[in-house]
């Protein structure tokens, strides 16, 4: 059983209360996850999110008091809280101002609720989330609006090839049996390069690895 102070801390804002309800119970029912809070517009959630310090900060794109991109941008200056969107429509313009200001992803309001808690599981942890519909095509997108990262690379050729691997949309695990190395040692080159390359998690790094052209975007 997982003790209260290992359960992965969650918040959730939304100005739509059966959303938030909704989402707030299926979290709640999770053994490993606990909700700290909810809040139904981005003031209040960027002031929850200083009160309650959640690991993981599920965000209404569309919010009034102060929308989701911004509370996210305010919440991630100063707290270490991850953050998810959550939207109506896979391909909202919005979607592109929040991986700016540095989400880790985003989810739609219809997700399932197994699905709901796994995405809270793998932001936690780190990794990428993006709705399946857009995943590759959203990120290259975004990357072509970017400016291109500067030349040359920090990172040993093994730290770029497991960020060639984390672009591609894999794993730790599935990096692992790739490379033929244990999944201790892939964390380890992913803690290395996310810190050499001041990065936050597996979705900065997607990026990174497009505007540094490390990875071609699809056509």
């Amino acid at each position: 059983m997982t003790s209260p102070d290992d359960r992965i801390r969650v918040m959730v804002a939304d100005d739509q209360p059966i959303v938030l309800r909704g989402f707030a119970a299926v979290l709640g029912a999770q053994p490993d996850l606990t909700v700290v809070g909810t809040a139904p517009d981005g003031a209040r959630a960027v002031r929850l999110a200083r009160e309650t310090r959640p690991d993981v900060a599920l965000l209404d794109i569309r919010m009034p008091e102060m929308d989701g991109i911004e509370a996210a941008r305010r919440i991630l200056e100063t707290e270490t809280t991850r953050v998810i969107m959550i939207t109506t429509f896979d391909l909202d313009d919005y979607v592109y101002d929040a991986l700016s200001a540095g989400a880790s992803g985003f989810l739609l309001k219809d997700v399932r609720a197994n699905d709901l808690a796994d995405a809270v599981r793998t932001v936690a942890r780190g990794d990428a989330l993006l709705a399946p519909k857009v995943t590759g095509r959203l990120i290259a997108e975004f990357a072509r609006q970017r400016r291109p990262a500067p030349a040359g690379s920090p990172l040993t050729p093994r730290e770029t090839e497991v960020l060639r691997l984390v672009a591609r949309g894999l794993s730790n695990a599935e990096i692992a049996a790739d490379l033929v190395v244990t999944e201790h040692t892939v964390k380890t080159h992913v803690a290395r390069l996310l810190a050499k390359l001041g990065l936050r998690d597996h979705t900065q790094a997607v990026i990174h690895a497009y505007e540094s052209g490390l990875v071609a975007p699809r056509t």
